[in-house]
Protein backbone atom coordinates (compact mmCIF):
# COMPACT_ATOMS: atom_id res chain seq x y z
CA UNK A 1 0.00 0.00 0.00
CA UNK A 2 1.40 3.07 -0.95
CA UNK A 3 1.83 6.45 1.58
CA UNK A 4 -0.83 8.50 -0.40
CA UNK A 5 -3.52 5.28 0.11
CA UNK A 6 -2.42 5.11 3.71
CA UNK A 7 -3.03 8.76 4.27
CA UNK A 8 -6.29 8.61 2.94
CA UNK A 9 -7.31 5.67 5.25
CA UNK A 10 -6.23 7.52 8.04
CA UNK A 11 -7.92 10.80 7.23
CA UNK A 12 -10.87 8.70 6.36
CA UNK A 13 -10.52 7.73 9.73
CA UNK A 14 -10.04 11.07 11.71
CA UNK A 15 -13.39 11.65 9.50
CA UNK A 16 -15.24 8.51 11.06
CA UNK A 17 -15.80 6.73 8.10
CA UNK A 18 -16.01 2.99 7.85
CA UNK A 19 -13.38 0.85 6.51
CA UNK A 20 -12.99 -2.74 6.16
CA UNK A 21 -10.82 -4.90 8.86
CA UNK A 22 -7.65 -5.08 8.13
CA UNK A 23 -6.35 -9.11 7.81
CA UNK A 24 -4.60 -10.33 10.62
CA UNK A 25 -2.47 -13.49 11.04
CA UNK A 26 -2.61 -15.64 8.15
CA UNK A 27 -4.83 -13.57 6.40
CA UNK A 28 -7.40 -14.06 8.92
CA UNK A 29 -9.77 -11.24 10.48
CA UNK A 30 -10.03 -9.51 12.98
CA UNK A 31 -12.43 -11.88 16.11
CA UNK A 32 -16.03 -9.75 16.47
CA UNK A 33 -16.62 -9.44 20.14
CA UNK A 34 -20.26 -10.37 21.26
CA UNK A 35 -22.35 -8.42 21.47
CA UNK A 36 -20.34 -5.44 19.99
CA UNK A 37 -19.25 -4.11 16.35
CA UNK A 38 -16.50 -5.54 14.24
CA UNK A 39 -13.90 -4.57 17.25
CA UNK A 40 -11.24 -6.68 18.45
CA UNK A 41 -10.86 -6.54 22.32
CA UNK A 42 -8.11 -9.44 23.40
CA UNK A 43 -5.47 -6.93 22.14
CA UNK A 44 -6.45 -3.84 22.80
CA UNK A 45 -3.07 -1.95 23.41
CA UNK A 46 -1.67 -3.44 20.05
CA UNK A 47 2.01 -5.17 19.21
CA UNK A 48 5.29 -3.53 19.40
CA UNK A 49 9.12 -4.92 19.23
CA UNK A 50 11.89 -2.85 20.38
CA UNK A 51 15.38 -3.18 21.06
CA UNK A 52 16.51 -5.02 17.80
CA UNK A 53 19.99 -6.77 17.62
CA UNK A 54 21.25 -8.57 14.61
CA UNK A 55 20.58 -12.16 15.76
CA UNK A 56 17.09 -11.01 18.57
CA UNK A 57 14.57 -8.55 18.55
CA UNK A 58 11.89 -8.11 21.51
CA UNK A 59 8.39 -9.13 20.82
CA UNK A 60 5.41 -7.18 22.96
CA UNK A 61 1.97 -7.09 23.66
CA UNK A 62 -0.67 -7.17 26.51
CA UNK A 63 -3.80 -9.15 26.69
CA UNK A 64 -7.14 -8.27 28.06
CA UNK A 65 -7.68 -10.75 30.92
CA UNK A 66 -11.11 -12.80 31.64
CA UNK A 67 -10.36 -12.90 35.51
CA UNK A 68 -7.30 -12.97 38.07
CA UNK A 69 -5.21 -15.95 36.58
CA UNK A 70 -2.86 -16.05 33.55
CA UNK A 71 -3.10 -16.54 29.94
CA UNK A 72 -1.19 -18.75 27.41
CA UNK A 73 0.10 -16.40 24.91
CA UNK A 74 1.51 -17.66 21.19
CA UNK A 75 3.93 -15.77 19.20
CA UNK A 76 4.87 -16.29 15.52
CA UNK A 77 7.89 -14.70 13.83
CA UNK A 78 8.11 -15.21 9.87
CA UNK A 79 9.67 -13.84 6.89
CA UNK A 80 6.16 -12.79 5.17
CA UNK A 81 2.76 -10.92 5.89
CA UNK A 82 1.04 -14.26 6.01
CA UNK A 83 2.87 -15.24 8.50
CA UNK A 84 3.48 -18.86 6.41
CA UNK A 85 7.19 -18.96 6.61
CA UNK A 86 7.81 -18.99 10.29
CA UNK A 87 11.44 -18.45 11.84
CA UNK A 88 10.72 -18.55 15.47
CA UNK A 89 7.55 -19.11 17.39
CA UNK A 90 7.34 -19.65 21.34
CA UNK A 91 4.47 -19.29 23.93
CA UNK A 92 4.61 -17.21 26.95
CA UNK A 93 2.33 -16.54 30.06
CA UNK A 94 0.72 -13.38 30.62
CA UNK A 95 -0.19 -12.85 34.17
CA UNK A 96 -1.59 -10.11 36.77
CA UNK A 97 2.06 -9.98 37.88
CA UNK A 98 3.05 -8.29 34.63
CA UNK A 99 -0.14 -6.34 34.09
CA UNK A 100 -1.03 -9.22 31.48
CA UNK A 101 1.92 -8.07 29.42
CA UNK A 102 3.78 -10.12 27.25
CA UNK A 103 7.51 -10.02 26.44
CA UNK A 104 9.43 -12.55 24.33
CA UNK A 105 13.00 -12.21 23.16
CA UNK A 106 12.68 -13.84 19.31
CA UNK A 107 16.23 -15.29 18.42
CA UNK A 108 17.77 -17.19 16.24
CA UNK A 109 16.83 -14.12 13.52
CA UNK A 110 19.13 -13.33 10.52
CA UNK A 111 20.79 -9.80 10.62
CA UNK A 112 19.80 -6.87 8.91
CA UNK A 113 16.24 -8.45 7.88
CA UNK A 114 12.74 -7.57 8.47
CA UNK A 115 10.06 -9.79 9.56
CA UNK A 116 6.11 -9.84 10.42
CA UNK A 117 5.37 -10.97 13.65
CA UNK A 118 1.98 -12.19 15.57
CA UNK A 119 0.61 -13.25 18.95
CA UNK A 120 -2.90 -15.16 19.43
CA UNK A 121 -4.65 -15.77 22.67
CA UNK A 122 -7.76 -18.42 23.71
CA UNK A 123 -8.49 -18.04 19.80
CA UNK A 124 -8.11 -14.50 18.74
CA UNK A 125 -5.11 -12.86 16.83
CA UNK A 126 -3.40 -10.00 17.14
CA UNK A 127 -2.50 -7.22 14.73
CA UNK A 128 0.22 -7.94 12.38
CA UNK A 129 3.55 -6.37 13.36
CA UNK A 130 6.73 -5.44 11.40
CA UNK A 131 10.08 -5.29 12.70
CA UNK A 132 13.64 -5.73 11.80
CA UNK A 133 17.39 -6.37 12.76
CA UNK A 134 20.45 -4.63 12.96
CA UNK A 135 22.65 -5.35 10.27
CA UNK A 136 26.56 -6.63 10.31
CA UNK A 137 29.44 -6.04 8.42
CA UNK A 138 29.14 -3.09 5.55
CA UNK A 139 26.01 -0.86 6.39
CA UNK A 140 25.68 1.45 3.43
CA UNK A 141 22.65 3.93 4.65
CA UNK A 142 20.94 3.89 7.94
CA UNK A 143 17.48 6.04 8.46
CA UNK A 144 16.13 6.61 12.08
CA UNK A 145 13.54 8.93 12.78
CA UNK A 146 13.33 10.60 16.64
CA UNK A 147 10.68 11.22 18.99
CA UNK A 148 10.40 13.01 22.06
CA UNK A 149 7.30 14.07 24.65
CA UNK A 150 4.12 13.06 23.35
CA UNK A 151 1.20 14.29 25.92
CA UNK A 152 -2.15 13.34 25.39
CA UNK A 153 -3.87 15.93 26.80
CA UNK A 154 -2.52 18.40 24.30
CA UNK A 155 -3.70 16.76 21.31
CA UNK A 156 -2.98 14.06 18.97
CA UNK A 157 -0.46 11.62 17.91
CA UNK A 158 -0.57 12.78 14.60
CA UNK A 159 3.70 13.31 13.98
CA UNK A 160 3.69 9.34 14.80
CA UNK A 161 0.92 8.83 11.63
CA UNK A 162 3.39 9.56 9.36
CA UNK A 163 6.39 7.54 10.93
CA UNK A 164 4.11 4.50 10.44
CA UNK A 165 3.36 5.32 6.98
CA UNK A 166 7.22 5.35 6.44
CA UNK A 167 8.37 1.67 5.12
CA UNK A 168 11.92 2.48 4.98
CA UNK A 169 12.91 3.12 8.58
CA UNK A 170 15.86 0.67 10.49
CA UNK A 171 13.83 1.84 13.92
CA UNK A 172 12.37 4.43 15.89
CA UNK A 173 13.90 5.88 18.54
CA UNK A 174 11.88 7.56 22.04
CA UNK A 175 13.82 10.06 23.99
CA UNK A 176 11.76 10.42 27.13
CA UNK A 177 8.76 11.66 28.07
CA UNK A 178 6.91 8.58 25.90
CA UNK A 179 3.90 10.13 28.48
CA UNK A 180 3.25 12.55 31.48
CA UNK A 181 1.98 12.30 34.93
CA UNK A 182 0.04 15.28 35.43
CA UNK A 183 -4.20 15.46 35.92
CA UNK A 184 -5.71 16.68 33.47
CA UNK A 185 -5.40 20.44 33.83
CA UNK A 186 -2.23 20.87 35.27
CA UNK A 187 -0.10 20.74 31.96
CA UNK A 188 -2.53 20.89 28.79
CA UNK A 189 -6.39 20.11 28.89
CA UNK A 190 -8.19 17.32 26.73
CA UNK A 191 -11.84 17.79 27.84
CA UNK A 192 -12.80 19.16 24.83
CA UNK A 193 -10.46 16.89 22.45
CA UNK A 194 -11.95 13.72 24.58
CA UNK A 195 -8.49 12.85 25.81
CA UNK A 196 -8.53 13.45 29.84
CA UNK A 197 -5.56 12.03 31.36
CA UNK A 198 -6.58 8.35 33.06
CA UNK A 199 -6.77 8.11 35.91
CA UNK A 200 -7.53 12.03 36.15
CA UNK A 201 -4.86 12.66 38.78
CA UNK A 202 -1.65 13.11 39.22
CA UNK A 203 -0.03 9.25 38.98
CA UNK A 204 1.54 8.24 42.18
CA UNK A 205 1.12 4.13 42.39
CA UNK A 206 1.93 0.73 40.42
CA UNK A 207 -1.67 1.15 39.47
CA UNK A 208 -2.00 4.86 38.42
CA UNK A 209 1.51 4.08 35.98
CA UNK A 210 -0.04 1.04 34.57
CA UNK A 211 -3.26 3.38 33.83
CA UNK A 212 -1.67 5.76 32.10
CA UNK A 213 0.67 3.67 29.96
CA UNK A 214 -2.34 1.87 28.98
CA UNK A 215 -4.37 4.69 28.40
CA UNK A 216 -1.41 5.83 25.81
CA UNK A 217 -1.41 2.35 24.51
CA UNK A 218 -4.60 2.79 23.02
CA UNK A 219 -3.89 5.56 21.07
CA UNK A 220 -4.09 4.51 17.48
CA UNK A 221 -0.95 6.29 16.21
CA UNK A 222 1.25 5.26 18.78
CA UNK A 223 -0.14 1.78 18.21
CA UNK A 224 0.61 2.10 13.92
CA UNK A 225 3.72 3.37 14.56
CA UNK A 226 5.02 0.74 17.36
CA UNK A 227 3.12 -2.12 14.56
CA UNK A 228 5.36 -1.09 12.05
CA UNK A 229 9.12 -0.43 13.62
CA UNK A 230 11.62 -1.66 16.19
CA UNK A 231 11.45 1.09 19.27
CA UNK A 232 14.55 2.12 20.93
CA UNK A 233 13.57 3.52 23.94
CA UNK A 234 14.69 5.85 26.88
CA UNK A 235 12.71 7.72 29.89
CA UNK A 236 12.59 10.93 30.87
CA UNK A 237 11.42 12.97 33.72
CA UNK A 238 7.45 12.16 33.33
CA UNK A 239 7.65 8.58 32.81
CA UNK A 240 8.51 9.26 36.44
CA UNK A 241 7.76 13.18 37.98
CA UNK A 242 9.13 16.16 36.62
CA UNK A 243 12.78 17.23 36.85
CA UNK A 244 13.45 13.87 38.65
CA UNK A 245 16.86 13.36 39.41
CA UNK A 246 17.97 10.34 41.47
CA UNK A 247 16.96 10.74 45.07
CA UNK A 248 13.66 12.96 43.88
CA UNK A 249 11.61 15.06 41.48
CA UNK A 250 10.41 18.80 41.26
CA UNK A 251 6.79 17.32 40.77
CA UNK A 252 7.20 14.87 43.69
CA UNK A 253 6.13 16.30 47.90
CA UNK A 254 7.04 13.88 50.45
CA UNK A 255 5.12 14.69 52.89
CA UNK A 256 1.66 14.39 50.97
CA UNK A 257 2.92 11.92 48.26
CA UNK A 258 4.73 9.51 50.08
CA UNK A 259 8.67 8.05 49.58
CA UNK A 260 10.42 8.88 46.07
CA UNK A 261 11.79 5.93 46.16
CA UNK A 262 8.05 4.25 46.57
CA UNK A 263 7.07 6.44 43.28
CA UNK A 264 9.87 5.79 41.17
CA UNK A 265 9.92 2.19 41.71
CA UNK A 266 6.34 1.58 40.51
CA UNK A 267 6.76 4.16 37.84
CA UNK A 268 9.85 2.23 36.39
CA UNK A 269 8.29 -1.23 36.92
CA UNK A 270 5.39 -0.04 34.85
CA UNK A 271 7.80 1.31 31.76
CA UNK A 272 9.74 -1.84 32.15
CA UNK A 273 5.89 -3.75 31.65
CA UNK A 274 4.65 -1.49 28.54
CA UNK A 275 7.95 -0.65 27.06
CA UNK A 276 9.41 -3.31 24.39
CA UNK A 277 12.53 -3.04 26.08
CA UNK A 278 15.10 -5.57 26.74
CA UNK A 279 15.20 -6.36 30.65
CA UNK A 280 18.80 -8.38 30.59
CA UNK A 281 20.27 -5.61 32.57
CA UNK A 282 18.09 -4.18 34.68
CA UNK A 283 17.80 -5.76 38.34
CA UNK A 284 14.43 -7.74 39.47
CA UNK A 285 13.58 -5.16 42.34
CA UNK A 286 13.51 -1.88 40.15
CA UNK A 287 13.89 -0.48 44.07
CA UNK A 288 17.59 -1.70 44.56
CA UNK A 289 18.49 1.33 41.98
CA UNK A 290 17.78 2.72 38.91
CA UNK A 291 17.20 -0.19 36.00
CA UNK A 292 20.50 0.23 33.69
CA UNK A 293 18.49 2.00 30.39
CA UNK A 294 21.95 2.77 28.61
CA UNK A 295 22.42 0.49 26.33
CA UNK A 296 24.29 0.20 22.78
CA UNK A 297 23.33 -0.90 19.14
CA UNK A 298 25.64 -1.04 16.55
CA UNK A 299 24.51 -0.29 12.99
CA UNK A 300 27.22 -2.69 10.97
CA UNK A 301 30.27 -0.36 10.15
CA UNK A 302 28.16 2.55 10.00
CA UNK A 303 26.84 3.91 12.77
CA UNK A 304 27.07 3.02 16.65
CA UNK A 305 24.01 4.59 18.77
CA UNK A 306 24.33 4.80 22.40
CA UNK A 307 21.44 5.37 24.10
CA UNK A 308 22.12 7.20 27.33
CA UNK A 309 20.08 7.98 30.93
CA UNK A 310 20.84 11.42 31.91
CA UNK A 311 17.86 11.12 34.20
CA UNK A 312 17.88 8.55 37.15
CA UNK A 313 21.06 6.84 36.84
CA UNK A 314 24.01 9.33 38.58
CA UNK A 315 22.04 13.11 38.24
CA UNK A 316 22.60 14.87 40.95
CA UNK A 317 20.03 17.11 42.07
CA UNK A 318 19.27 20.11 39.81
CA UNK A 319 21.09 23.87 40.88
CA UNK A 320 18.98 25.67 42.85
CA UNK A 321 18.50 28.49 40.13
CA UNK A 322 20.51 29.14 36.83
CA UNK A 323 22.61 31.52 39.32
CA UNK A 324 23.69 29.28 42.09
CA UNK A 325 27.14 29.37 41.09
CA UNK A 326 28.26 27.03 44.15
CA UNK A 327 26.45 23.98 42.82
CA UNK A 328 27.21 24.76 39.08
CA UNK A 329 31.12 24.85 39.76
CA UNK A 330 31.27 21.62 41.58
CA UNK A 331 32.97 19.33 39.63
CA UNK A 332 31.59 16.27 42.09
CA UNK A 333 28.17 17.21 40.46
CA UNK A 334 27.51 14.31 37.87
CA UNK A 335 24.75 13.75 35.17
CA UNK A 336 25.51 10.16 33.82
CA UNK A 337 27.27 9.11 36.97
CA UNK A 338 30.36 7.46 36.85
CA UNK A 339 30.06 3.65 36.10
CA UNK A 340 27.61 5.28 32.84
CA UNK A 341 30.22 7.71 31.82
CA UNK A 342 32.96 4.57 31.38
CA UNK A 343 31.16 2.39 29.82
CA UNK A 344 30.43 6.07 27.84
CA UNK A 345 34.15 6.55 26.86
CA UNK A 346 34.85 2.95 25.94
CA UNK A 347 32.37 2.80 23.44
CA UNK A 348 32.77 5.91 21.69
CA UNK A 349 36.71 4.97 21.63
CA UNK A 350 36.25 1.81 21.05
CA UNK A 351 33.69 2.65 18.21
CA UNK A 352 36.58 4.57 16.40
CA UNK A 353 39.02 2.12 17.06
CA UNK A 354 36.73 -0.55 14.92
CA UNK A 355 36.38 2.12 11.95
CA UNK A 356 32.68 2.63 12.45
CA UNK A 357 31.93 5.70 11.00
CA UNK A 358 29.36 7.63 13.44
CA UNK A 359 29.01 7.54 17.05
CA UNK A 360 24.88 8.82 17.79
CA UNK A 361 24.15 10.00 21.46
CA UNK A 362 20.51 9.32 22.22
CA UNK A 363 19.40 11.13 24.98
CA UNK A 364 17.33 13.08 26.97
CA UNK A 365 18.19 16.79 27.68
CA UNK A 366 19.95 19.82 25.68
CA UNK A 367 23.86 19.27 25.51
CA UNK A 368 24.67 22.06 23.97
CA UNK A 369 25.60 25.75 25.83
CA UNK A 370 22.27 27.97 26.25
CA UNK A 371 22.84 31.23 27.41
CA UNK A 372 21.50 34.79 28.18
CA UNK A 373 22.69 37.73 27.18
CA UNK A 374 24.26 38.73 30.35
CA UNK A 375 25.39 35.09 30.31
CA UNK A 376 23.19 32.82 32.80
CA UNK A 377 22.40 29.60 31.58
CA UNK A 378 18.84 29.64 30.36
CA UNK A 379 17.91 25.93 32.08
CA UNK A 380 19.70 24.26 35.22
CA UNK A 381 18.19 20.60 34.32
CA UNK A 382 19.71 19.94 30.89
CA UNK A 383 23.69 19.77 30.61
CA UNK A 384 24.13 23.20 31.50
CA UNK A 385 23.47 22.52 35.19
CA UNK A 386 26.06 20.03 34.98
CA UNK A 387 29.12 21.95 33.13
CA UNK A 388 31.68 19.57 34.49
CA UNK A 389 30.09 16.58 33.42
CA UNK A 390 29.74 17.64 29.65
CA UNK A 391 33.39 19.04 29.78
CA UNK A 392 34.23 15.49 30.61
CA UNK A 393 32.75 13.98 27.46
CA UNK A 394 34.32 16.79 25.48
CA UNK A 395 37.77 16.36 26.83
CA UNK A 396 36.95 12.17 26.06
CA UNK A 397 36.23 13.82 22.21
CA UNK A 398 39.20 15.82 21.52
CA UNK A 399 41.79 13.48 23.74
CA UNK A 400 41.04 10.41 22.08
CA UNK A 401 40.16 12.06 18.35
CA UNK A 402 36.83 10.98 18.39
CA UNK A 403 35.26 12.27 15.47
CA UNK A 404 31.29 11.64 13.35
CA UNK A 405 29.63 12.10 16.76
CA UNK A 406 25.60 13.21 16.70
CA UNK A 407 24.10 14.43 19.87
CA UNK A 408 20.07 13.24 19.17
CA UNK A 409 18.16 14.91 22.20
CA UNK A 410 14.33 15.73 23.09
CA UNK A 411 12.85 17.75 26.36
CA UNK A 412 12.34 21.25 25.15
CA UNK A 413 9.37 20.95 22.56
CA UNK A 414 11.23 22.39 19.99
CA UNK A 415 13.71 21.66 16.72
CA UNK A 416 17.27 22.89 16.98
CA UNK A 417 20.53 22.70 15.07
CA UNK A 418 23.85 23.52 16.55
CA UNK A 419 26.94 22.74 16.57
CA UNK A 420 29.17 21.43 19.76
CA UNK A 421 32.14 23.17 21.02
CA UNK A 422 33.69 23.38 24.15
CA UNK A 423 33.08 27.72 24.59
CA UNK A 424 30.92 28.59 21.29
CA UNK A 425 31.15 32.18 22.69
CA UNK A 426 35.11 32.28 22.61
CA UNK A 427 35.65 33.25 18.80
CA UNK A 428 39.15 32.42 19.20
CA UNK A 429 37.90 28.44 19.87
CA UNK A 430 35.36 28.13 17.64
CA UNK A 431 34.44 29.49 14.33
CA UNK A 432 30.60 29.64 13.26
CA UNK A 433 31.20 29.89 9.74
CA UNK A 434 33.32 27.13 9.18
CA UNK A 435 32.96 25.57 12.18
CA UNK A 436 36.67 25.01 13.39
CA UNK A 437 36.78 23.92 16.93
CA UNK A 438 33.58 22.22 17.48
CA UNK A 439 33.74 18.45 18.62
CA UNK A 440 30.53 17.25 17.60
CA UNK A 441 26.81 18.95 16.04
CA UNK A 442 23.45 18.14 17.74
CA UNK A 443 19.55 17.54 16.60
CA UNK A 444 16.85 18.39 18.93
CA UNK A 445 13.84 16.69 17.85
CA UNK A 446 10.14 18.94 18.38
CA UNK A 447 7.73 17.40 20.63
CA UNK A 448 5.16 15.03 18.85
CA UNK A 449 2.05 16.71 21.17
CA UNK A 450 3.10 18.91 23.68
CA UNK A 451 3.29 22.56 23.94
CA UNK A 452 5.36 24.49 21.74
CA UNK A 453 7.77 27.22 23.70
CA UNK A 454 6.44 30.28 21.98
CA UNK A 455 2.70 31.35 23.12
CA UNK A 456 1.96 32.16 19.19
CA UNK A 457 3.61 32.05 15.63
CA UNK A 458 4.49 35.77 16.36
CA UNK A 459 6.18 35.37 19.79
CA UNK A 460 7.71 32.12 18.29
CA UNK A 461 9.14 33.94 15.55
CA UNK A 462 10.56 36.86 18.00
CA UNK A 463 11.77 34.68 20.40
CA UNK A 464 13.49 32.24 17.39
CA UNK A 465 15.56 35.24 16.01
CA UNK A 466 16.59 36.68 19.67
CA UNK A 467 18.45 33.08 20.08
CA UNK A 468 19.76 32.71 17.01
CA UNK A 469 21.47 36.35 17.80
CA UNK A 470 22.99 35.40 21.28
CA UNK A 471 24.29 31.92 20.32
CA UNK A 472 26.88 31.74 17.19
CA UNK A 473 26.63 27.90 17.59
CA UNK A 474 23.33 27.86 17.02
CA UNK A 475 22.38 26.73 12.93
CA UNK A 476 18.34 26.98 13.32
CA UNK A 477 15.76 26.70 15.49
CA UNK A 478 12.12 26.45 15.09
CA UNK A 479 10.04 26.95 18.07
CA UNK A 480 5.88 27.10 17.19
CA UNK A 481 5.53 23.36 15.48
CA UNK A 482 5.50 19.98 17.08
CA UNK A 483 6.91 17.06 14.89
CA UNK A 484 9.69 14.69 14.48
CA UNK A 485 13.57 14.14 13.24
CA UNK A 486 14.47 12.07 10.54
CA UNK A 487 18.38 10.91 10.85
CA UNK A 488 19.23 10.09 7.06
CA UNK A 489 23.27 8.28 7.70
CA UNK A 490 25.52 7.28 5.18
CA UNK A 491 29.74 7.12 4.92
CA UNK A 492 30.20 10.66 3.46
CA UNK A 493 27.24 12.44 5.66
CA UNK A 494 24.88 12.01 8.63
CA UNK A 495 21.47 14.37 7.66
CA UNK A 496 19.14 15.65 10.33
CA UNK A 497 15.49 16.41 8.64
CA UNK A 498 12.49 18.20 10.51
CA UNK A 499 9.13 17.22 9.62
CA UNK A 500 6.16 19.55 11.38
CA UNK A 501 2.47 18.58 11.66
CA UNK A 502 0.13 22.31 11.31
CA UNK A 503 -1.72 21.42 14.73
CA UNK A 504 -2.17 18.42 16.81
CA UNK A 505 -6.07 19.49 17.62
CA UNK A 506 -7.31 16.92 14.84
CA UNK A 507 -6.25 13.36 13.65
CA UNK A 508 -4.70 13.09 10.25
CA UNK A 509 -2.85 16.51 10.02
CA UNK A 510 0.05 15.37 6.88
CA UNK A 511 3.49 15.85 8.08
CA UNK A 512 5.89 18.29 5.80
CA UNK A 513 9.17 19.25 5.50
CA UNK A 514 10.33 21.75 7.44
CA UNK A 515 14.35 22.18 7.41
CA UNK A 516 17.60 20.05 7.32
CA UNK A 517 20.91 20.27 7.85
CA UNK A 518 24.23 17.32 6.91
CA UNK A 519 27.32 17.32 8.84
CA UNK A 520 29.96 15.94 6.78
CA UNK A 521 32.14 13.38 7.87
CA UNK A 522 35.09 14.63 9.74
CA UNK A 523 33.44 18.15 9.85
CA UNK A 524 31.61 18.40 13.02
CA UNK A 525 29.42 21.34 11.62
CA UNK A 526 26.43 21.62 10.43
CA UNK A 527 25.63 23.16 7.11
CA UNK A 528 21.71 23.76 5.54
CA UNK A 529 20.49 21.24 3.15
CA UNK A 530 17.43 22.04 0.84
CA UNK A 531 15.50 18.77 0.20
CA UNK A 532 14.89 15.83 1.94
CA UNK A 533 16.70 12.90 1.97
CA UNK A 534 14.65 11.00 -0.86
CA UNK A 535 12.84 7.68 0.56
CA UNK A 536 14.82 4.00 0.17
CA UNK A 537 13.20 2.09 -2.51
CA UNK A 538 13.89 -1.23 -1.91
CA UNK A 539 12.02 -0.83 1.29
CA UNK A 540 10.01 -4.17 2.40
CA UNK A 541 6.58 -4.16 2.61
CA UNK A 542 4.43 -2.45 5.75
CA UNK A 543 2.73 -4.51 7.81
CA UNK A 544 -0.96 -4.22 6.27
Amino acid sequence: MDRERRRFLRLALAAGVALPAAPLLAGCRATPRSGASEARTRFAHGVASGDPLADRVVLWTRVEPDGAGPLQVRWRVARDPDLRRVVAEGSASAGPERDFTVKVDARGLEPGATYYYGFECAGERSPLGRTRTLPVGACPRLRLAVTSCANVAFGWFTPYADLAERADLDAVLYLGDYLYEYQNGVYGDGTSLGRVPAPDRETLSLADYRARHAQYKADPDLQAVHRQHPAIAVWDDHEIANDAWQDGAQNHDPAGEGPYAARRSAAVRAWREWMPVREDDMPADPAARAPRIWRGFRFGDLADLLMLDTRLEGRARQAASPTDRAALADPSRSLLGAEQERWLFARLSGSRRDGVGWRLLGQQVLFSQIRTADGTIRNPDAWDGYPAARARVLDHLRRDGVQGVVVLTGDVHSSWALDVAPDPFDRAGYDPGNGRGALAVELVTPAVSSAAPGRDPADARAREAEWLRLLPHLRWLEFWHRGHLLLDVDRRRAQGEWWHVDGVERRGEPARFAAAFATRAGANHLEPVDAPSEPREDAPLLAP
